[in-house]
């Protein structure tokens, strides 16, 4: 997810992850973002079946490659690795604060409330657009040492989880955008086709 998104994200929850890397971005990132129009954004990603060093490793990569473009939300898919991965960090101007490790997450409840926000992803550099969804979730997961945790969540973090778990299902949040005149004009305006967005019928 884009960090212009998280103007409202001072206030961000606390993770206990081990995983921590310097939040200064680097001149060139360990792993490239596939943008909008690549196929590997569209496919269903992997449950992870151990949580080893290799997994800490690309979190790790994850983490840098997302401080590098100056991200809160980065989603194994993103960078090519069909994996269901995610790294979080709302709190991206805090060394001393962990980004959050979810590992094969899962949404067990969601809000009967929502509520609609502007929205942005690495994927799509340059395009932020409104998009509803659930004002608070539940969820389980396992944490960077194979942990299971579970969490609940509102606000911009249960946004932020809800929109990279969408990346683990080849969704992406420009698929989620009512408003098709906005959605078109932005599209092109950065460059991208409109003709690759794959709409989510409600």
């Amino acid at each position: 997810m884009a960090r212009s998104f998280a103007q409202l994200a001072r206030s961000a929850e606390k993770s206990s992850s081990s995983i921590a890397v310097p939040k200064e971005p680097l001149e060139t990132a360990p792993l490239d973002i596939h943008t909008l129009g690549d196929d590997a954004l569209r496919g269903d990603a992997r449950r992870i079946g151990k949580v080893d060093e290799r997994v800490r490793d690309l979190a790790r990569d994850m983490l840098r490659s997302m401080y590098t473009a100056r991200g809160i939300g980065l989603a194994a898919p993103q960078v090519g690795v069909h994996q269901q991965l995610l790294v979080i960090d709302l709190d991206f101007e805090t060394p001393s604060t962990p980004p959050l490790v979810l590992i094969n997450p899962e949404i067990t409840t969601c809000s009967a409330s929502v509520d609609t926000y502007e929205e942005g992803c690495l994927s799509i550099p340059g395009v932020y657009l409104d998009v509803v969804r659930p004002t608070a979730i539940q969820l389980s997961f396992r944490d960077e040492m194979g942990r299971p945790r579970t969490m609940k969540a509102d606000g911009l973090m249960a946004r932020c989880i809800q929109h990279e778990m969408d990346h683990l299902r080849g969704v992406l949040f420009v698929d989620r955008v009512t408003d098709a005149g906005g959605l078109k004009k932005e599209l092109k305006d950065h460059g991208f086709l409109s003709t690759d967005v794959r709409p989510i019928t409600p």
